[in-house]
């Protein structure tokens, strides 16, 4: 018995004897083992690029390799993605956003693996992004091939895409409560008491495989400095305000020199972004790679000014407080440049690094220059740059859990839940009033292509409009006399009659109640064609048209039937409005309810 033959009969006793929504546990299990293992290899294979490249780097003298290693590391990455890959695997979060959205839950075998090779490569020769969004879109894939594999059914396809992100946050983070809300508030997935346990034990399985492989730390070093003070929350008001309006500069900066690379050629992007990335990196050191050892030092305090000054433009100022203050300012500024000359230019790689990396920069300078100036009591630098890592994340995602959740998990600094969910939330609160969307869902949202945030468009998407094609309608010719539509009238149970020709062309439709008055008057039967009383319809539905746009058009003509053509004009059939809702809410119940 061959192996498919055996797969395909352990699916047929599955379907018999396993309720889906227990396999689906099962599966949510072997998501978390996958996705925190894909994370491991991930972070391996960076870390092991980055220590063989940069290991005999020294500290007092200028290292020019930081001017070749990114280009070379965008330039293998963009050759891989290009000719081998041949698929757009950058914006990991928008692809899954996307596949939600569009592609009802399908996303292509090859982002099990791709995105790892492109952004390990991207990110170990010191691209400036991070890892997270490729192990994202990772996950997610891992998720949704796996579910297709099992034959599962569309709504819990979803589920299980929602299950590999989840899993991918908690696994590259060591963050299951992270993973969890990552999934309620950027991917939007609607949750029930059903949906809530698998994604539970996606997270919890990716994280503990994780602490198995990696130990028990936190992913940063944290001491917590001391007790948080109810008169410092003026100025953590004033943090998390400061931290929106970073997040909406990294925002629009990125989408701004984004649509500049959208307009050159493949060879151009990479001029462009390779000459810019390494020229940044070689100034600033701290753009090399996710920037995670400059988090390091400045939650440490910032102990030794040297370990974030080396080799910087600002090296000679190494000793004076404002030089640091320069050198922190000038990454905050071009940090967003350096990351999308990174993706720009050819190389694979998300935000979410960059995020902490502003964050903890925002956070550190704000209290360091007002405690300089004296303008306020004393701000630990530390906690304020932790609580400006969430503060940015959460404006950048729009997620103000995420970022709360993340920032407590990735340090442990859980004494400081308040003033983190404090800053996070006036970061969101900030950059909403500037921004309705994130910087994942505003590229979809243009294009009128994002639904999980709107449940009425999600389950339209999900509809399909050949299925709803009713053929019962009998058509007849332009040539028909009336007496030849009568014969057709006793035959039929409709009121609408299509006028199609011999090619296939509708050119209009007949309504019963048009010819009522005539219609038993065998006299005229011979005297008048059919096309006498040919009218054309409200309007006419293109197969291609979305269903959004088909509801809007019932709902402008005040119709119940209109007839559906295809891309060459020919006739297929009518859609009506009745059954398009009771489709709707088969679909409502199918994929967005709680059943058992």
């Amino acid at each position: 018995m061959s192996e498919k033959s055996t797969f395909n009969n352990f699916i047929a006793w599955k379907n018999r004897n396993v309720k889906e929504q227990h396999f689906i546990i099962f599966l949510s299990f072997l998501v978390g083992i996958l996705t925190s293992a894909a994370a491991l290899i991930l972070k391996t294979i960076i870390h092991f690029i980055q220590h063989v490249l940069t290991d005999n780097f020294t500290d007092s003298h200028v290292n020019f390799l930081y001017l070749i290693y990114p280009v070379a590391g965008i330039l293998i990455a963009g050759l891989f993605v290009k000719y081998v890959v041949r698929d757009d695997i950058s914006h990991g979060v928008t692809k899954i956003l996307y596949a939600i959205s569009q592609r009802k839950s399908y996303i292509r075998a090859h982002n099990m693996y791709t995105s790892i090779l492109a952004s390990s490569v991207t990110i170990g020769f010191g691209g400036s992004v991070g890892a997270e969004a490729p192990i994202v879109l990772t996950g997610a894939a891992i998720g949704s091939n796996l579910g297709r594999a099992f034959k599962i059914e569309q709504r819990h396809l979803m589920l299980l895409i929602g299950c590999g992100a989840a899993g991918a946050i908690a696994g590259i983070f060591k963050a299951p409560i992270a993973g969890l809300v990552f999934v309620i508030e950027v991917l939007m997935l609607d949750l029930t008491m059903t949906t809530v346990l698998p994604l539970l034990v996606t997270s919890v399985t990716a994280a503990t495989f994780a602490y198995m492989t990696t130990g028990t730390g936190a992913m940063f070093r944290y001491a917590y400095v001391e007790i948080f003070h109810l008169e410092r929350i003026p100025y953590v008001i004033l943090l998390g305000i400061f931290c929106g309006l970073v997040s909406l500069y990294f925002t629009r900066a990125m989408n701004a020199i984004e649509n500049v690379f959208r307009k050159l050629n493949y060879w151009q992007k990479f001029a462009l972004g390779a000459s810019l990335l390494s020229v940044l990196i070689f100034l600033f050191p701290p753009f090399y790679g996710e920037g995670y050892d400059t988090i390091d030092s400045l939650l440490s305090g910032l102990k030794d000014n040297e370990s974030i000054m080396n080799g910087s433009l600002f090296y000679p100022l190494k000793n004076s407080s404002w030089g640091i203050v320069g050198l922190l300012v000038s990454l905050l500024i071009f940090k967003v440049f350096a990351s999308s000359a990174t993706n720009g230019g050819g190389g694979t790689g998300g935000i979410f690094a960059p995020s902490l990396f502003l964050g903890c920069i925002a956070g550190f300078v704000f209290a360091y220059i007002l405690n300089h100036l004296h303008l306020s009591p004393f701000l630990p630098h530390e906690n304020f740059a932790l609580m400006g890592m969430a503060g940015v994340m959460a404006g950048v995602m729009h997620a103000p859990l995420t970022g709360t959740f993340l920032i407590a998990e990735l340090t442990g600094g859980y004494e400081l839940l308040l003033p983190l969910l404090i800053v996070s939330t006036i970061s969101y609160a900030t950059i909403k009033l500037f921004e309705p969307h994130s910087i994942y869902a505003m590229r979809l949202a243009k294009k009128g292509e994002l639904i999980t945030h709107q449940k009425d468009k999600a389950v339209l998407t999900l509809m399909d409009l050949k299925s709803l094609i009713e053929h019962n309608f009998q058509v007849v010719n332009p040539d028909m006399t009336l007496g030849d539509m009568v014969k057709v009238i006793t035959q039929s149970s409709r009121n609408i009659f299509p006028v199609v020709d011999n090619d296939g062309k509708l050119g209009g439709v007949v309504l019963i109640d048009n010819i009522r008055n005539i219609m038993f008057r065998p006299e005229l039967y011979d005297k008048f064609k059919i096309t006498r009383f040919l009218v054309s319809p409200p309007a006419v539905i293109s197969i291609n048209m979305h269903m959004e746009e088909i509801m809007s058009l019932f709902d402008k003509t005040k119709a119940w039937n209109l007839p559906v053509i295809d891309e060459n004009g020919k006739y297929m059939g009518f859609v009506s409005k009745s059954s398009i809702l009771n489709n709707y809410r088969k679909v409502l119940v199918d994929n967005f309810s709680e059943r058992d």
